[in-house]
């Protein structure tokens, strides 16, 4: 159904005479969202046709719209049916898997405008949000109250609530409190025709009818448009205590995360990074991570418990850590001394990108595997003649080998890697993505995890909810 790409005139507002058609539904849109919310100038349309992994395939929009309500969204969605022109929704951009990326001559639909906290319940411990919500924004208002949103991914300070529940986006802090849908309590939803779906409640408990909510969120702009969302928060945690531990191999570091799990402990936080991420973070901030040890694998561990409870959690930590060949181990309850440490995390990606090109992969293990894990990536490295880098969650198995490449030429041995170390966590029992989604660059990997069944069952639900494949066709599966 995707229209051939058209030619881009700024003064044609955004189709020429040769696609009326096209020229029509932007009259149509710029009538109903006014020329503030449509956008046809090729450099604007060029900034919002990709998202952050620049490898995935993007095309021509026909227009970018800036909704700035339900309403509006619907005229939209209404619009592009009765043209047969496809929707790609998108939030700020801060995918990793070409979720968001434009399809010639589609329209793009950007949410950030719809960006209002419409609700703060403090008694009930929720939130009413529009997806152009920053999700450090969230944070930072709720714990005026003493709440607390506990999804973090690690680009929080700038992606939206919208493209976290899209993609069912985790985060730092999924040890202890979950993904994404696990704060999700309901949803309003532009459906194809139209139309808007609430899913969900606004209680703590409810089983009535299907787990629509759920359904919905990770389904990746495929199924509907999310308009709102009605949000789960906890009460604001106690300021955390921070555990880093340098290890002279991999094995060791993964033993100490089994030991960890097996002891019984859910800490806040816990980050592994190999020794060419400490590295690279080293040499990016112009730090010591590894405090004079000479390098190796750095786990990195918070506890947010408070008080007695966070030093008996850190003690363990540290004894656990030391037991499994720890070079370094060091605990601090000074909240600033844990902030540095945690920028040093939060710095790995920008720290990868200083190396070169880069194809982040999202491939989630059982933590007992998470150093096999390791090993096998640096097999690859060398069958291919690249360099991979690994960090990740070590709490939930979700880890983010990088390749690094420096030439176009280079390209196809970099995708080769990330395609062995998707078939290896595959084989490990693993799963091919844990938070960044499957887009439009995982398709393949994820028709091999689904299985036949699997897959036909999905699009079924696809084809139920959207029959003419309006919402981002191509991402997810064909």
């Amino acid at each position: 159904m995707t229209r051939s790409p058209v030619s881009r005139n700024p003064e044609a507002a955004g189709a020429d005479a040769a696609d009326p058609a096209g020229a029509e539904l932007v009259a149509t849109l710029t009538a109903r969202l006014g020329a503030v919310g449509v956008r046809t100038d090729p450099d604007v349309m060029a900034t919002y046709s990709r998202d952050r992994l620049p490898l995935a395939p993007a095309g021509t929009p026909l227009a970018v719209v800036f909704p700035s309500s339900t309403e509006q969204v619907q005229d939209v969605v209404r619009a592009c049916a009765d043209a047969g022109v496809p929707i790609v929704p998108r939030g700020a951009g801060s995918g990793l898997c070409g979720g968001a990326n434009a399809l010639d001559g589609c329209v793009v639909l950007v949410l950030t405008r719809m960006n209002r906290i419409v609700e703060l319940d403090p008694a009930n411990r929720l939130a009413v949000v529009e997806p152009g919500v920053v999700n450090a924004d969230l944070r930072a208002a709720v714990a005026e109250h003493d709440l607390f949103y506990p999804p973090d991914p690690a680009s929080y300070d700038f992606c939206t609530i919208g493209g976290n529940l899209a993609t069912n986006a985790g985060g730092l802090c999924c040890v202890k409190y979950g993904v994404t849908s696990d704060s999700v309590l309901g949803l309003e939803v532009v459906l194809a025709d139209g139309s808007v779906l609430h899913t969900g409640r606004r209680t703590v408990k409810g089983v009535a009818g299907y787990d629509l909510t759920k359904l919905f969120v990770g389904s990746e702009g495929t199924l509907g448009v999310i308009t709102r969302a009605t949000l789960s928060l906890r009460p604001l945690p106690q300021a955390p205590g921070t555990l880093v531990a340098v290890f002279p191999d991999t094995a060791d570091a993964g033993a100490a995360v089994t030991r960890i799990v097996g002891e019984g402990l859910v800490p806040s936080l816990m980050e592994i990074m190999d020794a060419a991420t400490v590295h690279a973070v080293e040499q990016h901030l112009g730090t010591d991570l590894g405090g004079g040890t000479g390098g190796g694998t750095l786990l990195l561990c918070q506890s947010d418990a408070g008080g007695e409870a966070a030093e008996r959690e850190l003690d363990v930590l540290q004894r656990v850590c030391a037991d499994s060949g720890a070079s370094l181990v060091h605990a601090t309850s000074d909240p600033g001394e844990g902030a540095l440490l945690m920028q040093a995390r939060r710095s790995v990606h920008p720290a990868i990108e200083s190396m070169g090109r880069d194809l982040t992969d999202d491939v989630c293990v059982p933590r007992t595997r998470i150093a096999e894990l390791i090993d096998g990536c640096a097999r690859i490295s060398a069958d291919v003649g690249l360099r991979i880098v690994v960090n990740g969650h070590a709490g939930d198995g979700n880890m983010h080998p990088t390749v690094i490449y420096n030439h176009d030429d280079e390209f196809d041995r970099a995708r080769s890697a990330f395609d062995a170390i998707c078939e290896l966590a595959l084989g490990m029992g693993g799963t091919v993505s844990g938070e960044h989604g499957i887009g439009k660059f995982k398709q393949d990997w994820l028709a091999r995890e689904l299985g036949p069944v699997g897959l036909r069952v999905h699009r079924d639900i696809r084809r139920s909810l959207d029959p003419d494949g309006l919402f981002n066709p191509g991402s997810m599966f064909t």
